[in-house]
């Protein structure tokens, strides 16, 4: 499902969803919810979980939620915290994705997203690459046309290591005959950083989500 669904929208869905009883056991009304956003702020993950946390306030199921953003290693910082510091909390929740995954698989940190319990798929979403309006390349066919001839002139920006927009950047690459080891990749702590090294130009091409 494509989720370039409005803001609105989608806070609609969930509370209907919350209302309904669909997000089980997620919290009792005047429950004090605990969000952990494991980026850092103005990303994908930051932007749903504060969507999610309005929804439940709005459908009466939750009389506050207070948020944390702990960006960092794909997540893996504040999978973490949040599991060192939550565990067994019945009304805390974290947010995540793709994104984590990868992480977790490159990195292999102490705690992995097997020793938390999953309650819900909230989103699924396009990955897109884009260029600043002023860049010399125009299409992607440019892009790939420059990495073939330096690989390393281009830089990729992105989340953390082992991101979906890593992968992708690392496919594109084997699909023209160049290693994925000489990707210039420059990871991100969150979106909202990588988009303003995109739109700065400190990256030559930038990969995300579309939402």
């Amino acid at each position: 499902k494509e989720t370039s669904m409005r803001r609105d929208t989608f806070l609609k869905s969930l509370a209907a969803m919350a209302a309904a009883g669909a997000l089980p056991n997620l919290a009792w009304a005047n429950a004090n919810i605990k969000m952990m956003i494991p980026a850092n702020p103005g990303g994908g993950w930051d932007g749903t979980g504060r969507a999610l946390g309005e929804a439940l306030r709005d459908a009466g199921v939750a009389s506050s939620v207070t948020f944390e953003n702990k960006g960092g290693a794909a997540g893996a910082i504040g999978l973490a915290q949040f599991y060192n510091a939550s565990k067994g909390d019945p009304n805390a929740l974290m947010v995540m994705g793709a994104v984590m995954l990868g992480g977790l698989i490159t990195g292999k940190p102490p705690v992995s997203i097997t020793q938390l319990t999953p309650i819900a798929r909230l989103t699924t979403e396009y990955n897109v690459f884009v260029l600043p309006a002023n860049s010399p390349f125009k299409s992607m066919k440019d892009v790939v046309e420059q990495l073939k001839k330096d690989p390393g002139s281009v830089k990729w920006g992105g989340g953390s290591r082992g991101s979906t927009e890593h992968i992708a950047a690392a496919q594109i690459a084997q699909s023209v005959g160049v290693p994925a080891a000489k990707i210039n990749y420059v990871p991100f702590r969150g979106g909202g950083e990588a988009t303003a090294a995109i739109l700065g130009g400190n990256v030559t091409v930038g990969g995300s989500g579309y939402s």
